[in-house]
């Protein structure tokens, strides 16, 4: 499905590394299986594994190890809150707890509207920014620093706001 859906986009990628060199290809091929569904199922990592000649398990262990890849549905928007120690000191675990219950879950969960899965994560690079976070979507990453809970809310208000815009665009085409 991957091969005849991004057929032009695989082949562009895997173009950049010598052929003996292919399982290198996996992260920008994860990309692509996640990026419409924001997931990486079973199938998307076997047929993976079948375009670079590697196991399928090799694959699931790259999912696995990075906080970017998933093997379950969550949320549209991946709302990651760094709460490694130093920003855990700078009150990142106040400020993700904090958003959690005004949006009414638990970190790791996902908001009744499946748009909004917020949950932690180790090191995103600006400590002294802290309380942090990076928004994952189709659309790619952004990040947002020096947060409060009502600056994160607005933009989860944006987002909300954006996803809806959309949606009433698909349903006219």
């Amino acid at each position: 499905m991957l091969a005849e859906k991004y057929a032009q986009e695989i082949q562009t990628i895997l173009a950049k590394y010598p052929p003996d060199q292919r399982r290198s290809a996996v992260m920008p091929l994860l990309y692509i299986a996640q990026r419409d569904k924001m997931y990486v199922n079973r199938e998307d990592m076997a047929e993976i594994a079948e375009i670079l000649g590697i196991t399928p398990t090799e694959v699931a262990s790259i999912v696995g190890f990075y906080s970017l890849y998933y093997e379950e549905q969550k949320g549209k928007y991946h709302i990651q809150v760094c709460t490694d120690l130093p920003c855990a000191l700078r009150g990142a675990e106040r400020f993700m707890q904090e958003l959690c219950s005004r949006l009414n879950i638990r970190p790791g969960e996902t908001t009744a509207d499946g748009l909004i899965t917020v949950e932690p994560v180790m090191c995103l690079a600006a400590c002294d920014k802290a309380p942090m976070f990076q928004v994952q979507s189709g659309a790619g990453l952004s990040y947002h620093e020096n947060q409060t809970v009502e600056s994160a809310l607005a933009l989860i208000e944006q987002l909300r706001s954006d996803a809806t815009r959309k949606r009433g665009r698909d349903s006219h085409v």
